[in-house]
């Protein structure tokens, strides 16, 4: 690039602002006088809204603006409005027996609405979106209930929760680690019993020895006939359903190291009308009893 004295482009008679790059000099056109002004404007109009409204963020908050407008306030406001209008229908949310929830059609499907909007913010990160659940979360769209799976008592275990020790009438149950307790022979001869009371591929020589094992040991949770016992939270080990796995690897794991999944108890973060709510909603989505 090279500097030049200022003149004038002889093909378009517009004056250049003296620079040439390549050849090529750029001709000095001046912005219209319009947009100009609508650019003043628009700074004018900028300082002006910092100034009315929050704009500046500082260490720990924003700037507040003169008119001390809020979004979080409207929205509060908003939000006051909707449980005015819809107080009537919460207060008998709060009152109802979930037993009886489906004789009040209305209700129930505010209850359903309202459920589906709590399982969203509060359940879904350990249940999925779907409510299929993973390993180490229940998948609540099956009959398979380790405390039961009525509205009543859906209800119950979202209140208080399981195996916490914030709730003193959180479910609890503690399975043993027996691998402190087997040896490593009886560990696999307890597990491929398991994997023969749920069908599975086994070998039958060592499903026979753990038999005896399970009994001894393990039947005072899980019956004698594995089907699980919902007092103790002790699941079904007959059927195709898992909630950490059903194959080998995984009942060996289990059975020598145990597992103790804890679920916090919601009763301190959600009211007793959403409580009921999610727990309308759960029962509904198809695994409910």
């Amino acid at each position: 690039m090279t500097r030049r004295d200022t003149d004038i482009d002889q093909e378009t008679g517009i004056e250049t602002t003296g620079h040439e790059w390549d050849g090529i000099r750029e001709l000095n056109n001046p912005l219209p006088r319009w947009w100009l002004w609508c650019f003043y404007l628009t700074i004018i109009w900028g300082v002006g809204y910092t100034i009315a409204y929050p704009a500046w963020p500082l260490i720990s908050r924003a700037t507040g603006g003169l008119l001390g407008y809020s979004t979080r306030a409207e929205v509060v406001e908003q939000i006051d409005a909707f449980e005015t209008q819809n107080a009537s229908l919460t207060t008998a949310l709060t009152e109802v027996d979930l037993a009886v929830l489906d004789e009040n059609p209305e209700l129930q499907r505010f209850a359903i609405s309202g459920g589906a909007s709590v399982f969203r913010s509060h359940c879904s990160q350990c249940h999925g979106s779907g409510a299929a659940g993973g390993i180490g979360y229940p998948n609540l769209l099956d009959d398979d209930w380790l405390w039961g799976g009525t509205r009543d008592q859906i209800a119950y275990t979202v209140r208080h929760g399981i195996r916490n020790e914030v709730d003193p009438d959180a479910h609890w149950s503690q399975m043993p680690a027996y691998g402190e307790i087997f040896e490593t022979g009886e560990i696999d001869d307890v597990v491929q019993h398991v994997l023969a009371l749920s069908g599975q591929d086994h070998d039958a020589a060592m499903a026979e020895r753990g038999s005896v094992l399970f009994a001894d040991q393990c039947s005072a949770c899980h019956n004698e006939d594995g089907r699980g016992n919902r007092d103790f939270g002790a699941p079904n080990l007959t059927d195709a359903i898992w909630l950490y796995g059903g194959d080998l690897r995984s009942l060996t794991y289990t059975v020598t190291n145990s597992r103790f999944g804890v679920m916090p108890p919601w009763s301190t973060r959600l009211t007793e009308a959403e409580v009921k709510a999610v727990a309308a909603y759960v029962h509904q989505l198809g695994g409910g009893e």
